[in-house]
């Protein structure tokens, strides 16, 4: 588990600029706009949002 998103230092993505963790394998988190979602899930709805970690 990564945090990446941080009180000081917020980490946003587009839906085209969603990280991949070790090449699908792991997940990121994603706060969007319609709630907190997998990478996946985000990519598949078109969302993107504020990165909130990575799991692995």
């Amino acid at each position: 588990l990564k945090r990446v998103s941080k009180p000081g230092l917020r980490v946003y993505s587009n839906r085209k600029e969603l990280p991949r963790v070790l090449g699908g394998i792991g997940i990121a988190i994603i706060s969007t706009s319609s709630g907190i979602m997998t990478d996946r899930e985000a990519r598949r709805q078109g969302l993107g949002g504020e990165v909130l970690c990575y799991v692995w």
